[in-house]
């Protein structure tokens, strides 16, 4: 009896000595699992007559100094754009000043570069507010936006909100020779 109960005793110390290291080591990699990013986009309305566009921004914490690029492909314009209207979701509480919203061709970045404009086009920008507090920006360059092969962006370089969540952009555009802006898609910034 007294040489099985030093056996156990023996392996459970064994076995101690494999357990303990093992959790010391592995705990460091369980604090980075709240850094864990999804690969999916929640959109609000899933119908059909929404268009999902490409963004990218530099920051998205709260209250951080951001830079957001809205991509506008050369597959989301039909036809060259005289005006560019950019509905701001109410909920996103930022000032937005003339001198902090540019507009340009950008080389879209991926694995191996960075998002950066190439061409600044030069466009007079107007800030808009209604009386129930909707905003949006009205982007009008000085020559038709073509309908080719090149990737443009709305710039806008803001604050982001104190609060986190999910913010939907729309943007229409005016066709050349057309009266009335029609609906290009939707961006949804995420801010944590």
């Amino acid at each position: 009896m007294l040489k099985i109960r030093k056996k156990l005793s023996l392996n459970l110390k064994i076995l101690r000595l494999f357990i303990i290291p093992t959790i010391l080591v592995s705990t460091p990699f369980f604090n980075n699992l709240q850094e864990a990013h999804a690969g999916l986009e929640f959109q609000w309305d899933q119908d059909s007559s929404f268009r999902r566009l490409k963004w990218f921004q530099k920051e998205n914490g709260r209250k951080f100094r951001n830079t957001i690029y809205f991509f506008l492909r050369p597959s989301d314009r039909r036809a060259d754009l005289l005006k560019i209207n950019l509905a701001i979701p109410k909920t996103f509480k930022s000032t937005f000043k003339n001198e902090n919203i540019s507009f340009c061709k950008v080389k879209i970045g991926g694995f191996e570069s960075r998002t950066k404009c190439i061409e600044d086009i030069p466009a007079d920008f107007e800030i808009n507010t209604d009386e129930s507090g909707l905003r949006s920006l009205d982007i009008y360059p000085y020559s038709p936006i073509p309908s080719n092969k090149e990737s443009y962006a709305i710039v806008l370089k803001v604050f982001n909100p104190k609060k986190s969540g999910l913010y939907q952009f729309h943007s229409y555009g005016q066709p050349k020779g057309k009266s009335f802006s029609s609906y290009l898609g939707s961006w949804t910034i995420v801010i944590d």
